[in-house]
């Protein structure tokens, strides 16, 4: 490993959003007649973009779906967005990675873009981070290769140099598509089944393996310099 560029997706696997975007989702699905029985047949919705899962899982046509996300957005944008908690250990990661100021470190999430800020900011990971990228509130830019085509080209990102850091597959495929290395980590909410498939250049199965494995790419980044 030699990454100097680190990016992080956002949900479940800097923070647990679970609790504020079921409660969005299930807010929104009661206003268009349909009724979740637990929050947990929601967590579905935790990583892709709204629309595709939408889509995918209720058969929503473009009208429903955006109709959908307007539900979603009234709860979560007042309410929803601070029922969320960073995970124990990502400030530590993060402190550790910063320490060494040739790293870079940004994050990548298929989350708009104005909402993933306000949750960096919420938690004060805002000094970490170069830039925060998501998408857009109209529904563009919202594929993870997207997301992190945008980065590779506007920050002049080497990706033999750049790896991306994320919970479900969306985020490996994102990487693969670019062809730069990828950290699949198992504490979020992709199932190990759905990680393995993919095949990530490498799998964390927790916080602490993620922080053993990108100590040992600064350890060997300090022995070259």
């Amino acid at each position: 490993m030699n990454y100097k560029n680190i990016l992080f997706d956002l949900d479940g696997t800097l923070t647990d959003p679970k609790i504020g975007i079921t409660k969005s989702i299930s807010y929104a699905l009661n206003k268009m007649g349909i009724t979740v029985e637990s929050l947990d047949e929601l967590e579905i919705f935790i990583g892709p973009p709204l629309a595709v899962t939408f889509q995918e899982f209720y058969g929503f046509d473009e009208d429903k779906t955006n109709t959908a996300i307007e539900y979603y957005r009234e709860y979560f944008s007042v309410t929803g967005l601070y029922e969320n908690e960073v995970y124990t250990g990502i400030n530590e990661l993060l402190e550790l990675l910063t320490k060494d100021t040739s790293n870079r470190l940004f994050v990548a999430t298929s989350k708009p873009q104005v909402f993933a800020q306000q949750i960096i900011d919420h938690f004060e990971l805002g000094s970490y981070f170069e830039y925060v990228c998501g998408s857009e509130l109209d529904g563009t830019r919202s594929a993870k290769a997207e997301i992190i085509g945008y980065l590779l080209e506007n920050f002049n990102l080497n990706p033999e140099e750049t790896v991306m850091i994320g919970d479900r597959k969306y985020d490996i495929i994102g990487a693969q598509n670019h062809g730069i290395n990828s950290i699949a980590v198992g504490y979020g909410f992709g199932s190990r089944e759905e990680l393995t498939d993919i095949q990530p250049t490498y799998l964390a199965q927790n916080i602490q393996e993620l922080t053993e494995l990108l100590s040992a790419d600064q350890m060997s980044h300090s022995q070259k310099r």
